[in-house]
């Protein structure tokens, strides 16, 4: 960075990844401009506030965003406490943001549309590596303004760009014109959304967590509203991998999460369909007809897509990355976390150099990093922001050396009897200079829409 030393570092999100990285950088004496679209910090956090984290406050927050806040008194949360998403952004994001270091360089109502190099498009080489980026931003008051930086760190997630219904990485068809039939991935189904729900025939898509949340609220919901018709499709011939490890999990809300959807399905509460894959979605008055591979069909009144997400890049068209082909993530990180193969719940720590671009001094962290696999470590986040910020800050034997404080856990991956599922004896804290196998560790805390896939897609 040393070319544009005096030009602020872009954080493209103001989650709780984005906000980490700007406390980070401010220790190292980087100045970050943070980029958020939606009107608050934690915008995308506020759609599933009333989802409650399997994860304890004590890893779902950082290090330097604490050292920051405790400079005003905050009050530290009690560490073996579960937060919902609403607490998330209530107990530490807002207060977060609001620390006057923050929220003097936090530009909300301002959407990323595009990064490149000043004055270079990307088939340019020459004074690449010493040119500034720019970022150009649609803002709240309606102006569209291109603004110079010396880095970025794009922490933008993958909450607005969900995985379609369809079977073959295409919105199934009809699925667009069904639209008002289809709900956001994670509803609330029993406050804010009740209406939408209540008394209707409600399909739920997917085999990870968001799905299994979303089916107990419902749940719930029919206990007031007995009318009310709960389906649940899957494309594989069963839901173990979302039933999980049960009293074997190191994390026990997310045990017992799988164990009680598994009596929910035994006792008829909810209606599972096994090897439904969706190819095309019939609009009727009365709701919309679903149709898969081998001709069933399944009439709703509304479904919600826990399909999982995958990352917008189109923003970075101009930057010249190097992205693993399946995943989409960085190059190196993607064989660690393809699904296909990866049968862990977590991956060694990693940070500026697996996350590297032949753009230099760019960065994709947090949620995003993982591109299309289905689980991010928010922990795993915090560590990659620490990293880069010291690499940009030029210091990279702290860069270089990445470590992590994971909880114990009995499980890797959601699946007992894995190749992973040996009990840690004790939390374990981490510090690793070279890649390693995937059971290098136990399983960090994690935030987001996971699944566990036992020995991967093709081990089933």
């Amino acid at each position: 960075m040393e070319p544009a030393k005096n030009l602020p570092v872009a954080v493209i999100g103001a989650g709780p990844v984005g906000l980490a990285a700007a406390a980070h950088l401010l220790e190292r004496g980087l100045e970050p401009v943070i980029f958020e679209a939606g009107p608050v910090a934690g915008a995308a956090i506020e759609q599933w506030r009333h989802i409650r984290l399997f994860s304890p406050w004590r890893f779902n927050i950082d290090a330097a965003a604490v050292r920051l806040l405790e400079q005003s008194g905050w009050e530290s949360l009690r560490p073996t406490a579960l937060p919902y998403g609403g607490e998330l952004i209530d107990n530490y994001l807002t207060p977060l943001a609001a620390m006057p270091v923050i929220a003097s360089r936090l530009q909300t109502g301002a959407r990323v549309i595009a990064v490149t190099r000043r004055g270079l498009d990307k088939t340019h080489l020459r004074d690449r590596d010493t040119t500034p980026f720019l970022v150009r931003v649609e803002h709240a008051d309606g102006e569209t303004r291109d603004h110079v930086v010396a880095a970025v760190i794009d922490a933008s997630g993958t909450w607005p760009t969900r995985n379609p219904l369809g079977t073959s990485g295409l919105p199934a068809i009809g699925e667009d014109t069904a639209a008002n039939r289809i709900s956001s991935p994670l509803p609330d189904v029993e406050g804010r959304d009740r209406t939408s729900f209540a008394g209707r025939r409600v399909l739920v898509v997917g085999a990870g967590h968001s799905a299994a949340n979303t089916l107990i609220n419902l749940a719930e919901l029919s206990k007031d509203e007995p009318n009310t018709r709960i389906l649940w499709a899957v494309r594989s011939g069963s839901a173990e991998k979302v039933y999980g490890g049960g009293d074997a999990d190191g994390l026990p809300a997310r045990g017992q999460l799988g164990a009680r959807l598994r009596r929910l399905v035994q006792t008829g509460n909810i209606q599972l369909h096994t090897r439904f894959g969706i190819v095309g979605l019939k609009t009727l008055d009365s709701g919309v007809s679903v149709e898969s591979v081998d001709g069933r069909t399944l009439d709703v009144d509304v479904i919600v897509p826990c399909t999982g997400f995958r990352p917008d890049l189109e923003i970075l068209r101009e930057l010249r990355l190097n992205l693993d082909p399946a995943v989409e993530a960085p190059t190196e990180l993607g064989p660690l976390i393809d699904p296909e193969f990866h049968s862990c719940g977590t991956v060694p720590p990693h940070g500026a150099k697996v996350l590297a671009h032949p753009e230099k001094d760019f960065y994709i962290v947090g949620m995003k990093s993982y591109g299309r696999a289905p689980t991010f470590l928010l922990a795993t986040g915090y560590e990659q922001v620490r990293s880069v910020a010291a690499a940009l800050a030029g210091d990279h034997q702290a860069a270089d050396i990445v470590h992590l404080e994971l909880p114990e856990t009995g499980v890797c991956s959601t699946d007992a009897g894995t190749s992973c599922d040996v009990p840690a004896t004790a939390a374990t804290a981490v510090t690793v200079e070279a890649e390693s196998g995937c059971c290098a560790a136990p399983e960090p805390a994690f935030v987001g829409f996971p699944t566990g896939l036992a020995h991967g897609r093709s081990g089933n």
